[in-house]
């Protein structure tokens, strides 16, 4: 069997560092493992619409944006198809079909799905294109045969409620659909990387992202006003490492060889953490030494990212070739899905044979 993969971004803003570590690194990493046969990335602007039908511009303005960020992290066209999901008219279908697969209450349990109203604010007005994207998301995942689908772990209960849907449906209709895996960062601090405002969760809602095309001196800002522990208020004072932004972001993105250039007093980060916990060191100097390493990430994406500002032609067209790529996948998966359902009424020989039985 093909191994191949299928993840995506929703372009309601720019994508942060959450993004980065979370998944877009993996993705890059994987892309060049040459371990996949096919690696399909999408920019959701149907599921965006979900929550953004009365602001579409808002989402219209952000697929370049999507697909600056990708281009600058370092996805290739050569080895990744970008595609925008709304030009692929067979999701919509195959979403419609799956949405007989799943109850309501199925539904209410997404633990994705309820924090997610919660965050937004919905209540008993939640629109119903919103309360489904997990069906549409599992007919994002089907529709190219995706063998493996790299996500956070905010995500994982959307992709076992795509099993499901695959299951009921092999199950009912016969093994057309491919069983997909779920891929989490490697790094444990990349599960889930707490805004700047130490709060749980990177939003960009919650105005507490570091984005990847911000400039070095609004990193700076950001870091250094990161949170910290409130506790630790003198350089003497023992600081705790647990809820801690900083050191959580060092976890996500340090490297030992960074200390020899900005740190050199310590060798690596558990010493750092070490002299922290028992006092003596301050949180402008840990703070001084995160933008560091944030920009050692982030200089070379910047780079990346002014080259193909000047080429968004270019930009244009490796979108639309992605998107013919991925609608040719996604209308054989549906001819498939049609086949075994036997909704296919004029290419199917039998249906006229069966009627002419019957009246015979």
């Amino acid at each position: 069997m093909a191994k191949i993969i299928l993840t995506g971004d929703r372009p309601t803003g720019r994508l942060h560092l959450g993004h980065y570590v979370g998944s877009l690194k993996r993705r890059v990493e994987l892309q060049n493992s040459g371990e996949y046969d096919k690696i399909f990335i999408m920019i959701a602007d149907a599921q965006a619409l979900t929550d953004n039908a009365e602001h579409p511009e808002k989402v219209r303005q952000n697929i370049m944006e999507v697909a600056l960020d990708y281009l600058s992290v370092g996805l290739d066209p050569a080895k990744s198809n970008l595609f925008i999901q709304s030009m692929i008219p067979q999701l919509t279908e195959l979403t419609f079909y799956y949405a007989n697969l799943v109850t309501v209450s199925r539904l209410q349990r997404n633990p994705t799905v309820k924090s997610e109203i919660q965050m937004r604010g919905f209540n008993a007005s939640i629109p119903v294109g919103f309360f489904t994207y997990p069906i549409s998301q599992a007919a994002d995942i089907t529709a190219f045969n995706a063998t493996t689908v790299p996500v956070g772990e905010d995500q994982a209960p959307m992709l076992e409620q795509c099993r499901e849907i695959v299951h009921k449906f092999n199950t009912t209709y016969g093994e057309v659909l491919t069983m997909p895996d779920i891929l989490l960062p490697d790094n444990e601090a990349c599960m889930r990387l707490p805004g700047t405002d130490g709060k749980a969760k990177m939003s960009k809602s919650l105005g507490n992202c570091i984005y990847l095309s911000d400039s070095e001196e609004d990193v700076r800002k950001k870091v250094m006003s990161m949170f910290t522990d409130p506790d630790h208020l003198k350089v003497s004072d023992p600081g705790k490492l647990e809820g801690n932004t900083v050191f959580t972001y060092l976890d996500a993105c340090c490297l030992d060889e960074y200390f020899a250039e900005y740190l050199p007093e310590y060798a690596n980060l558990d010493e750092l953490k070490a002299h922290y916990q028992r006092g003596g060191l301050g949180d402008v100097k840990v703070k001084k030494f995160l933008n560091k390493v944030m920009n050692e990430h982030l200089a070379p994406i910047r780079e990346r990212r002014h080259y193909w500002e000047s080429r968004l032609s270019d930009v244009r067209d490796i979108l639309q070739t992605g998107t013919e790529t991925a609608e040719r996948t996604a209308a054989e998966t549906l001819n498939n899905v049609r086949n075994a359902m036997k909704i296919n009424y004029f290419t199917d020989p039998d249906w006229l044979k069966e009627a002419e039985e019957k009246y015979r």
